[in-house]
């Protein structure tokens, strides 16, 4: 009799803008692993990766599974016939798919795996490594998947949340989303704080629900089981959905941002952050974005705040001397514009005084003096006191001492939202008694 055997499997780059989902292919093959001897250790993992990858589909999503089987060699057969099955390869998607065998997952998984949080990754690294490390491999088209799927096997969590993703019917992919508004706003109220960006009460506005083709219909996202299933129970959907899966994730942690950049890293398409004094008056230009530069050791960086984050006035407030710390993703320069770092979020550390030359003000009027010409001080128009010079004024500051984020309409997968500002979930430990994953009966 075979003894089980711990299998880690990675996968990604299964999905193109014009359909299909890594997620769902975890759904089709979790579906199928159920109906086999196969003992789940974890739930399913997604893992969000570097955001500012320019070949990116949507959210830069991988996904791992960790199971124990008796026939991993059927399984592996199996799963790669489903990731041939399941791959917009015909428009684009480039998959990857990875096993591994060991309960215990080496350190230079992990350090790969962090790298591609916030670094540039190109699939020849990917390969290399895989080569290197003995790694059971299968891709397709020029193989990006397995920069996704060797760091979703690789992952550590030091924090995490959890997302309960809704699929559809195939009948139903392509077609218009009908949920009901309010019924997702009532969700929110009734279950925050173990849920998270799932509406915006300031633009009125449904979060949950993606607009592309593919198969999802809503993702809920969250700290805690039973406030995910409690939230299917209070949105009303006009469709009949297929059924649901729960991912442990890393979106809402921030990972992406905890990379201290430095003048080798802050390359194009690196994400990170850096403290610095401004540097330049912040400007406004067509469109409402902000655009400003901080000093950080000598260099200059330019930033860009953009206006849909909500924060382009709190970028405009800034004055020189300023001390922030500001995070996001390098924008590639152009011949049009110079390399600029795009922000997502802005924490003001120490604000400068804002002190500016004014005329002097009379004391007995309380009036401001009127200068008497080129050199000839100052005069009270109304009771004739005269004042040699200008004085100091200091002009209250409409910004204060504290971290700034985007409006949750602009949060990126990663964003750390307010509620989660300081607080780390290590718990949510696995129980497969539970419906964390359910087809449904319709």
């Amino acid at each position: 009799m075979n003894t089980p055997c711990t299998l880690h499997i990675g996968f990604d780059d299964t999905d193109s803008p014009k359909g299909m989902c890594t997620t769902f292919l975890a759904y089709k093959i979790v579906d199928y692993l159920k109906k086999q001897e196969t003992k789940f250790l974890d739930f399913p993992r997604l893992i969000r990766f570097n955001p500012n990858i320019p070949w990116k589909t949507r959210g830069n999503g991988a996904v791992s599974l960790k199971i124990k089987t008796k026939n991993p060699s059927k399984i592996k057969n199996k799963i790669k016939n489903f990731v041939s099955k399941y791959s917009d390869t015909k428009n684009g998607a480039n998959p990857g798919l990875v096993f591994y065998e060991n309960e215990i997952i080496p350190s230079n998984f992990t350090e790969f795996s962090e790298l591609a949080l916030w670094q540039l990754i190109n699939r020849n690294q990917a390969k290399k490594f895989a080569s290197k490390n003995n790694l059971e491999i299968f891709y397709k088209g020029n193989g990006q998947g397995l920069v996704g799927a060797i760091g979703a096997i690789g992952y550590q969590f030091n924090d995490h949340t959890l997302e309960l993703l809704s699929y559809r019917k195939p009948s139903q992919f392509g077609k218009e989303r009908k949920i009901s508004s309010q019924s997702v706003k009532i969700m929110q109220q009734k279950t925050f704080p173990h849920t998270f960006n799932s509406f915006d009460n300031k633009k009125s506005k449904v979060l949950i629900t993606p607009h592309g083709p593919d198969p999802v219909f809503y993702g809920v996202r969250g700290e805690k089981v039973d406030s995910l299933l409690h939230a299917t129970k209070i949105l009303e959907t006009e469709e009949k959905l297929a059924g649901h899966m729960i991912f442990k994730s890393n979106q809402g942690t921030g990972d992406h941002l905890k990379n201290t950049f430095t003048k080798i890293t802050m390359r194009p398409y690196a994400s990170g952050m850096i403290t610095g004094f401004v540097s330049s008056d912040p400007k406004i230009e067509k469109g409402g974005h902000v655009f400003f530069s901080i000093n950080c050791d000598g260099d200059e960086i330019q930033c860009a705040m953009y206006k849909p984050t909500g924060l382009s006035s709190i970028a405009l407030g800034l004055i020189k001397g300023d001390k922030i710390c500001v995070g996001g993703g390098i924008r590639k320069a152009s011949k049009t514009h110079p390399r600029i770092l795009n922000l997502e979020f802005l924490d003001i550390i120490d604000l400068k005084k804002n002190i500016v030359r004014s005329n002097p003000l009379c004391r007995k009027c309380n009036k401001k003096m009127k200068s008497k010409g080129q050199n000839q001080g100052y005069q009270c128009v109304k009771c004739g006191k005269i004042s040699k010079n200008k004085t100091n004024l200091e002009i209250p500051r409409k910004i204060k001492k504290q971290l700034y984020i985007p409006d949750v309409s602009a949060h990126r997968h990663l964003s750390r939202p307010l509620t989660r500002i300081g607080k780390i979930n290590r718990k949510s430990k696995f129980d497969d008694s539970v419906l964390w994953f359910s087809v449904y009966d319709n």
